[in-house]
């Protein structure tokens, strides 16, 4: 009978510690919302990038729009295997977008001013968020991805800048 109580007390012990270790192995809110965001936000940009390189009037918004593509599609994978790393899910998909559904319906110059604002204001929310995970981030492994994406996204903030003043 000793055996048994002892045996049951064991078992409870360890069903109570799974919580508590699963807890350690998962991601704090923070972490989890900003990679949804980032990968919510790189899906966007390489589309609205494909975009640019089909409806820009200009070589160079084009141009942009390629790299802003490539760039994005990349992050995305990247972020794709962190995610598998840490066992987090993040959107597989774009959802209802109102700056692409805005974009759509411009074509040639009007489409550039547009595009180019946006960008601009996008990459300047990004790179606040991305810098926000990387000084305050919870996960190494996220907080270091973060922070390897910030030259990237304040070279696409550059760019935009450059090429929205050019149109002016």
């Amino acid at each position: 009978m000793d055996c048994r109580r002892i045996a049951t007390s064991i078992c409870c012990a360890a069903l109570l510690s799974v919580p508590a270790f699963l807890q350690g192995s998962t991601l704090g809110k923070s972490d989890a919302r900003f990679m949804k965001m980032a990968a919510e936000d790189n899906m966007t940009e390489a589309h609205l990038g494909q975009m640019a390189e089909a409806q820009a009037s200009q070589q160079s918004v084009k141009d942009f729009g390629k790299k802003l593509s490539t760039d994005h599609t990349s992050a995305y994978e990247g972020l794709t295997v962190l995610a598998n790393k840490v066992g987090e899910e993040i959107p597989k998909g774009i959802g209802r977008d109102r700056t692409i559904e805005q974009l759509t319906h411009e074509k040639g110059k009007s489409f550039d001013r547009a595009f180019l604002q946006d960008e601009v204001r996008a990459h300047k929310t990004a790179l606040a968020a991305f810098q926000n995970e990387a000084d305050h981030g919870e996960n190494a492994d996220v907080k270091a991805w973060a922070k390897s994406m910030i030259p990237t996204l304040q070279g696409h903030l550059s760019e935009a800048e450059q090429l929205e003043q050019a149109k002016k």
